[in-house]
């Protein structure tokens, strides 16, 4: 059979079965081992048992479950709701500022959670009711939050980037370094949106009003709660920038911390552990399996010539290599309307790296412009997983319609676009910190 049919049945079968509601992790495994027995022979099968095996073994994706514990741990501890509290005293009194607050939060959020259904479920929560009862414009409400939220895929320790680290064999490290100043220009994106339409229409986001307000002491005497976990936060990173400790080991300091912390504020409760574990345990399910999935489907397609195939038809298309990049982010900016990032990553990244490297372009700035493309598969309708958490966690309380969220998350869809394509002309948005540090 050749590589055109091979490449049309195995694809189009795994969009049937995605199409049918199969998870992406079972959709991946089972069609790829339905085409290795028939193209390998029964034989074949054990392909999927090495690869599976040899992934089990590897000692970085210890790293997830230990983030996500991490993560867990500091929801249930209140930390979310203290800092956020923080940042609307200090943001409170100018236009817009309850909104910049929260994506001021978010931001944080995602130094400490490494996953965005935390910070985005949590400060729905959180953040609309406030905004909604302050009188803020409803889409620049539920924007700031879903636009906010969705940093924690991108800013350390982005569980997204310990995945890309193993699959593409490059430096988490590294990745890490390059995934601040993005992260921050997105940041500073989604708040300069706010201000300026504020300051234009100050009716989409008054001011908290001067009597509400707080002097400087009481803002700096509440700012005290959140210096602990923040410290916690710089702990872990710096020890893996320096080299003193690998992610794993990292990540464990961290959900070590993170119990150290909830038990001097005394917080910690055996309900709360537990209720952490069993939530890391699904996080960490899902991730897995998904990984292994993929990873099955992706070798096959490999091993019968579909990578060498890809990349000939890419460097022979005349897009030259800026072309071909761009070509591949498009790609990603569709896969990602209907695939989570695990999925995507897993499918796209073992093939398009290479030819990423035989372009000439550094691996790690393709990594995270991997992830700021990724932040867009949240937002996008119809299936982004940002939009879900929102309306599930207060969607029917608020009154709020799935027809409003997808409206509210276009104007920070079209920044998280300008975002991408800044890092694309300015490399040096990503690769300026790798390169200070790691020299």
């Amino acid at each position: 059979m050749s590589i055109e049919w091979i490449t049309l049945l195995m694809f189009g079968s795994l969009l049937l079965v995605l199409i049918l509601g199969m998870p992406v992790a079972f959709a991946c495994g089972s069609i790829g081992m339905i085409f290795t027995i028939t193209l390998l022979g029964p034989s074949g099968a054990s392909l999927g048992i090495v690869r599976t095996f040899t992934l089990m073994n590897n000692y970085l994706l210890a790293a997830i479950p230990l983030f996500i514990f991490m993560a867990a741990i500091l929801e249930r501890s209140g930390i979310m709701e203290e800092l956020y509290e923080v940042i609307y005293r200090w943001m409170g009194g100018i236009r817009g500022g309850v909104a910049s607050a929260t994506v001021v939060a978010c931001t944080i959020l995602a130094a400490m959670v490494g996953v965005i259904g935390a910070s985005e479920t949590t400060m729905s929560m959180i953040a609309l009711p406030e905004m909604f009862k302050r009188g803020y414009n409803k889409r620049l409400a539920m924007g700031a939050v879903l636009a906010g939220g969705t940093l924690g895929i991108l800013i350390p320790p982005s569980v997204l980037m310990i995945v890309y680290g193993l699959v593409a064999n490059e430096s988490i490290g590294q990745l890490y370094a390059g995934s601040f100043l993005p992260g921050f220009l997105l940041s500073g994106l989604y708040i300069a949106y706010i201000t300026i339409r504020c300051w234009i229409r100050p009716e989409m986001g008054p001011a908290v009003p001067l009597e509400e307000r707080i002097s400087f002491v009481q803002k700096l005497m509440i700012a005290r709660g959140i210096v602990v976990p923040m410290i916690l936060v710089a702990l872990v990173l710096g020890i893996m920038f320096a080299g003193i400790a690998s992610p794993t080991e990292a990540a464990g300091v961290g959900a070590f911390g993170s119990i150290v912390i909830v038990t001097l504020q005394r917080k910690f409760s055996w309900a709360k552990l537990y209720q952490a574990c069993e939530n890391t345990l699904k996080a960490t399910s899902m991730v897995l399996w998904t990984i292994f999935g993929a990873n099955l489907f992706v070798a096959l397609y490999v091993a019968v010539g579909g990578a060498n195939f890809v990349e000939d038809s890419l460097l022979g298309s005349g897009l030259g290599r800026w072309g071909v990049l761009l070509f591949m982010q498009v790609i990603l900016l569709f896969l990602g309307c209907f695939l989570d990032w695990v999925g995507i990553l897993m499918l796209c990244v073992p093939i398009f790296v290479p030819i990423i490297k035989k372009l000439g372009f550094d691996p790690i700035w393709f990594g995270v412009l991997y992830s700021v493309n990724m932040q867009i598969s949240f937002l996008s309708p119809p299936f982004g997983y940002a939009l879900f958490y929102l309306a599930g966690a207060v969607g029917p309380r608020l009154g709020i319609t799935t027809r409003e969220i997808w409206w509210s998350a276009i104007p920070f869809i079209a920044l998280q676009v300008v975002g991408l394509a800044l890092c694309i002309v300015f490399p040096q948005i990503i690769l300026w910190a790798p390169q200070m540090l790691y020299k």
